[in-house]
């Protein structure tokens, strides 16, 4: 079995200036974001009145996928995170396709994130904006790790914020029902399982946590305790919008003369579903490029 790297002072080695709050800011950053704006409205569709079951699959693989990141991290703490798992326990040609399989799976998750940020801010020049959100971040990552910590605290609070209003304002409205989180005949095994797999892209930020194993303080303490913490508080936001998202998919299932497709419209792109027949009550429940 090999031994884990212990070399200290190297000209080259990163500065340990993180703690666990850090840590676990820097999670939460990565989890939370493209996942709860892009993620859970594809995984909703699929899985129906399923969508629970979906999150909560997801989020067990998450969570053994994540402890044994975390567990592989606090013995080799150096920084290079898939690389140097693959290269020290199973040779160097598996840590190079670990590391090359690690940078082209977030560089796609990268550029979901940043279109992600583009349709919402600026849906006309979405590619614009991320190109712009990308040199930023990249800008700001270049300055230090500290300045990277700073800025994810400030990211994930606003949207906490949003989430949090979001979800108060649902719960505490008068259309809220908790039958609704029943399991419907809508729900299938196949739904479920892509629930599960578009919502486990949502969890996988963990793996930023362990690639911090040169730059927290104490790593073999730190990482194991940051990545179920950050895991955790990332699974309770995703599952609290999920019963606002059910009520507008349930009742754009259940209005009559739902199966009339929705004509073009001048100035619109074209049919984007199926609007009832007549004119809704609350003209929003329809899509946007269908409505009135």
């Amino acid at each position: 079995m090999s031994e884990p790297s212990t070399t200290t002072g190297a000209p080259d080695e990163l500065r340990r200036r993180l703690g666990l709050s850090d840590a676990v800011v820097i999670g939460l950053g990565a989890m939370i974001g493209a996942g709860i704006f892009a993620a859970l409205g594809p995984a909703a569709r699929a899985a129906g009145s399923g969508l629970l079951l979906g999150l909560a699959l997801a989020a067990v693989v998450a969570y053994c996928n994540a402890t044994s990141s975390a567990r592989l991290a606090a013995r080799y703490p150096a920084s290079g995170g898939t690389y140097v798992y693959g290269r020290e326990r199973l040779g160097a040609f598996w840590g190079y396709l670990a590391g090359w399989a690690f940078v082209v799976g977030k560089t796609a998750s990268c550029a979901a994130m940043a279109l992600t940020v583009g349709a919402y801010a600026w849906p006309g020049q979405a590619h614009a904006v991320a190109v712009a959100a990308v040199v930023a971040l990249t800008a700001v990552n270049y300055a230090g790790v500290r300045k990277s910590a700073w800025l994810t605290r400030v990211i994930v609070a606003a949207v906490l914020a949003v989430l949090a209003a979001v979800a108060v304002t649902a719960l505490t409205s008068g259309a809220s029902d908790m039958a609704r989180l029943d399991i419907g005949d809508d729900a299938t095994v196949g739904g479920v399982l892509q629930a599960a797999g578009l919502l486990f892209f949502a969890f996988a930020g963990y793996a930023r946590v362990a690639t911090l194993g040169e730059e927290v303080r104490d790593p073999a303490r730190t990482i194991p305790r940051a990545v179920p913490v950050a895991l955790g508080i990332t699974l309770v936001v995703y599952a609290c919008p999920r019963d606002r998202r059910e009520r507008r998919s349930s009742a754009r299932r259940n209005w009559p003369g739902l199966r009339r497709r929705c004509p073009r419209r001048p100035g619109r792109r074209g049919p984007t579903g199926w609007c009832p027949s007549s004119a809704p009550a609350r003209p929003w429940r329809c899509s946007a490029r269908c409505s009135r």
